[in-house]
């Protein structure tokens, strides 16, 4: 609207003014000849205009710039006037003044016109001043922009933090009227939930202690009796329902408080191995540095939890990872009878044992698998099952960095 109303239109009032004049004065030159020295005296002294006549051959190439709003002002005007091949200016030349040149029958009229007469220099002005004070207030918008986001930034960490396993407890409310509610509404949520965890993890702790202590005196019993055959089927029974009891509790605590660090992949799979001290599990090392922000405890306790599972359905368990750009890969096969294709999504459910296959005669109650994705998802990561290349389990983690 400003380049159309203001520049447009008055450049052509101004072009079109002083091609008039320009116009005049060749008229006038036909007409009267003899005052042509007190003529150009007056419009110098008047106008500031510079006027020649010479006899001279027109020039042929044109001086005019394609691409300037003043050039083609001044050539839409002086082409209604004079004709397509009576005139000939240019705009570079001087740096204050415009040269232009009129064919009049044999003789040449050259005038030296100041820029003020064709172009306006209050219209740079202008658009400076509207710049300039149009990107002072951006800046500011993006400060106050910045400033009002930061809160909603503070508080989508916290939320993804929280949703990583992570104890938020350093969170403050910021911000406007709005966001500080919603973020007093997620400290809340954030705390009852955090507070059923505990009390969950209380609860079956009590349990388990409280089974414990009868077991225990049932363990003393036993060992009292003289039917060794008897006591020796019953504790066995005992020593299931204790590693059952333990089962229970460890997942119960797959949510325990346990500070977020940062970790080294390649070291943490080294010492799994090393606690092991089985010859049955390799590790293939890629010598790639493998870091990412995780809670230590929790897993170690899911790979062990994989690799003890390997061990007790095959006879070999192979580990290896694999670094990509924004996540890590973590690779665990064995060779024992696999998990068949529609179970996939079954064994991670809590309590869900296989009738056949990787379940035949042994002991568990099913919360291998769940508890090891229970400790993935709350690291961002994801776990899928496949055939190994032993037809057995592999196992695939990815785990952000």
């Amino acid at each position: 609207v400003f380049y159309d109303s203001v520049w447009i239109k008055a450049n052509k009032n101004i072009t079109r003014s002083l091609v008039n004049q320009l116009k005049t004065i060749e008229e006038v030159y036909q007409n009267d000849k003899k005052n042509l020295d007190f003529f150009t005296d007056s419009y110098k002294n008047n106008f500031n205009f510079e006027i020649g006549i010479k006899q001279e051959i027109f020039p042929n190439v044109t001086g005019e710039r394609k691409f300037s709003p003043m050039d083609r002002s001044l050539r839409r005007e002086l082409k209604s006037v004079f004709g397509n091949s009576n005139y000939w200016f240019n705009t570079s030349k001087f740096k204050n003044a415009v040269e232009i040149k009129i064919r009049s029958g044999s003789d040449v009229i050259e005038f030296l016109v100041p820029k003020e007469m064709v172009s306006t220099s209050s219209v740079r002005l202008f658009v400076l001043w509207t710049t300039l004070p149009s990107l002072v207030l951006i800046i500011i918008a993006l400060i106050f922009l910045k400033n009002q986001t930061k809160p909603l930034v503070k508080l989508a960490k916290a939320a993804e933090r929280f949703g990583k396993g992570d104890y938020v407890n350093d969170f403050r409310a910021s911000g406007s009227q709005e966001i500080r509610k919603a973020a007093f509404e997620f400290d809340r949520m954030a705390k009852r939930i955090n507070r059923h965890l505990n009390q969950r993890a209380e609860m079956l702790s009590g349990i388990s202690h409280d089974l414990r202590t009868p077991l225990t005196r049932l363990k003393l019993q036993l060992a009292m009796l003289k039917q060794k055959d008897v006591s020796e089927k019953m504790s066995k029974d005992i020593d299931e329902m204790e590693k059952m009891l333990n089962d229970y509790l460890q997942f119960a605590k797959t949510q325990s408080q346990e500070s977020t660090i940062t970790i080294n992949l390649n070291n943490l799979l080294t010492s799994i191995k090393k606690n092991f001290n089985n010859e049955k599990i390799s590790y293939i090392d890629n010598e790639e540095k493998i870091e990412l922000k995780g809670r230590p405890i929790a897993l170690k306790r899911s790979f062990e939890n994989i690799i003890q599972n390997g061990l007790t359905y095959g006879d070999k368990v192979s580990v290896s990872t694999q670094k990509g750009k924004k996540r890590a890969l973590v690779i665990i096969e064995d060779n024992g009878p696999g998990i068949p294709e529609d179970q996939y999504k079954n064994v991670f459910k809590p309590f869900f044992r296989l009738d056949k296959s990787r379940s035949l005669n042994q002991s568990g109650v099913g919360l291998g698998l769940a508890i090891v994705e229970d400790i993935i998802n709350s690291h961002g990561g994801s776990i899928q099952l496949g055939k190994s290349r032993s037809n057995g389990l592999l196992v695939k983690i990815t785990l952000p960095f």
